[in-house]
């Protein structure tokens, strides 16, 4: 068990949860239903199985490349801790067990879980021709909040949908900023990134406006979340500043010429950033 964590850097999966958790929460606001652990649970599954389908998926496809990068070479499958098959037979299990616990929220979930998966999983071929790769993998994330608000019952509303992209614009970002690590051994597999495309300067600029993008929406969710629901507080708006300000951060600890620090940007600062969000906004909702 260790090890498949380990395989699918499980603790990466707070980056997306919070944002499903406002979602759900708003959702439930929204359509005026109390709270539902079972609902609940359900959603937490869901975000786990399409997570751990889709990074295993991309360890499994990418076993080849992870084998030749000295960063990544000690990674399960090519360090023979985990085997292909057993990699691609953990993808499949759960994948269905995502699209089976859709099938138990609502029709609505389970008719759009194909699509879902198909983004997910789709993301991991995407470097192979394109540098928009980053983007593909910000989508994918993007849908935690509309998926959670949806398996409420509340349809599509304004505010998910901001929310989704706020998600989609900062991870793309922070995801071209993790990249920087491999432009020069992305170059000689003819494998396809922002920094590959760009530079490495002009990809932390890019990264720099795509943040940029993501903290507008996130206030500009903030002020339609209080002038929608006026009963909240203001627990959002420190929210979105302190969401905001650990964004940008970030770029203070990464320069083309010093990645040491990489790591901490990309882990710890967005984890606390997103951990920190969620939790502020939820309070919101409830005191």
């Amino acid at each position: 068990m260790k090890e498949y964590l380990s395989l699918i850097k499980f603790s990466h999966t707070i980056f997306a949860l919070p944002f499903a958790l406002i979602g759900f929460f708003l959702g439930s606001h929204e359509v005026g239903i109390s709270f539902s652990w079972e609902l609940f649970l359900f959603i937490l599954l869901c975000m786990v199985f399409a997570r751990s389908a889709a990074m295993a998926f991309n360890r499994y496809l990418d076993r080849d490349i992870d084998e030749r990068n000295p960063r990544t070479i000690q990674r399960e499958i090519p360090a023979g801790i985990i085997s292909p098959k057993s990699a691609l037979l953990f993808v499949i299990l759960n994948a269905v067990l995502f699209i089976f616990t859709t099938w138990l929220i609502n029709p609505l979930c389970f008719y759009l879980s194909p699509v879902a998966l198909l983004i997910i999983l789709g993301y991991s071929y995407t470097k192979r021709f394109t540098f928009l790769c980053h983007f593909v993998l910000g989508l994918g994330l993007s849908l935690a909040p509309i998926g959670a608000y949806l398996a409420v019952g509340g349809g599509f509303d304004l505010i998910p949908i901001l929310y989704a992209f706020a998600v989609l614009f900062w991870v793309s970002g922070f995801d071209i900023i993790y990249a920087l690590q491999d432009e020069e051994f992305d170059k000689s597999l003819e494998l396809h990134s922002i920094p590959v495309a760009l530079g490495k300067k002009n990809a932390l600029k890019l990264s720099t406006i795509l943040h940029l993008l993501c903290g507008g929406f996130i206030l500009f969710a903030s002020y339609q979340l209080n002038l929608k629901y006026p009963e909240f507080g203001n627990l959002n708006w420190l929210a979105a500043t302190i969401f905001t300000a650990l964004l940008f951060y970030q770029h203070t600890l990464v320069k083309p010429n010093d990645l040491s620090k990489v790591n901490l940007a990309f882990f710890t600062t967005n984890g606390l950033a997103s951990i920190i969000f969620g939790s502020l906004v939820i309070l919101d909702l409830f005191f």
